[in-house]
């Protein structure tokens, strides 16, 4: 199995708008942070981990030219606003694209682009689409794909094990069931948006001690702000802690 983290910044994407602080001017690469999504590369078959408002340009540079499924994790705006994009590999692909995620994030999808899934007749292409709710343990090409409820503030989202290695973005706090789910990793992909407390995303202290707790071989730190400096915030993690950056493969 191959992943690769397509985004790992946080909401507004980093550089921000606007902002001259020392990580937004950087001229370190890993510094630049399009907004958080990851593919997992299985069977060959390549399962989508949201679809972020940067699709396209996440696509485009990582080379990517198939999507088989996609996983989705909540309806915020920075994680499904891209789903226009999959018509491209519909295009591609001549077939429909499976989705997966929790029953609110179905619905919400449904809603906010009801154009996708209406039946009425339109002149423009639009992606094709079929979506499943999903609330425990399904196969994907062979994989088993374990939903994990998680806390996003007061809000319940998923993060997904796929066999040796998890994904937990947007995360609070993970309840006690799903932390029993995430023992035995060798990969841990994990949110980790700054390092003063917010209110519904962890800090960087946080995830390292959900990481300590979890001992996966492996854990990437994800969905950061211009917060958090690569060079000087990484040296500081303790061995088997590393923050993402935006192309970064790894391999379980």
């Amino acid at each position: 199995m191959k992943l690769l983290i397509l985004g790992c910044g946080t909401s507004t994407g980093v550089p921000v708008i606007g902002c001259g602080c020392s990580v937004c001017t950087s001229k370190d690469p890993r510094n630049v942070r399009t907004r958080s999504s990851a593919l997992v590369t299985v069977n060959d078959k390549n399962i989508l981990i949201d679809t972020s408002t940067d699709l396209r340009g996440q696509a485009l540079s990582c080379g990517i030219k198939r999507v088989d499924a996609v996983l989705f994790t909540h309806p915020h705006a920075d994680h499904i606003h891209g789903i226009d994009d999959l018509r491209s590999f519909n295009m591609l692909q001549k077939t429909s694209i499976p989705c997966y995620g929790n029953e609110h994030t179905i619905k919400r999808i449904h809603v906010m682009f009801d154009y996708i899934f209406n039946d009425e007749s339109q002149e423009s292409w639009r992606p094709k689409l079929t979506t499943t709710v999903v609330d425990s343990p399904f196969k994907l090409f062979g994989t088993e794909i374990m939903p994990l409820e998680v806390m996003h503030g007061k809000s319940v989202i998923l993060g997904y094990r796929l066999d040796a290695a998890a994904y937990v973005t947007d995360c609070s706090s993970i309840p006690k069931a799903s932390m029993d789910r995430l023992y035995g990793l060798k990969l841990l992909i994990i949110g980790a948006l700054r390092h003063k407390p917010h209110p519904t995303h962890m800090t960087i202290e946080e995830a390292v001690e959900i990481s300590r707790e979890l001992k996966p071989e492996r854990t990437v730190l994800t969905h950061l702000s211009h917060n958090v400096d690569f060079a000087a915030d990484n040296k500081k993690l303790p061995p088997g802690v590393e923050l993402g950056y935006d192309g970064m493969e790894l391999e379980v």
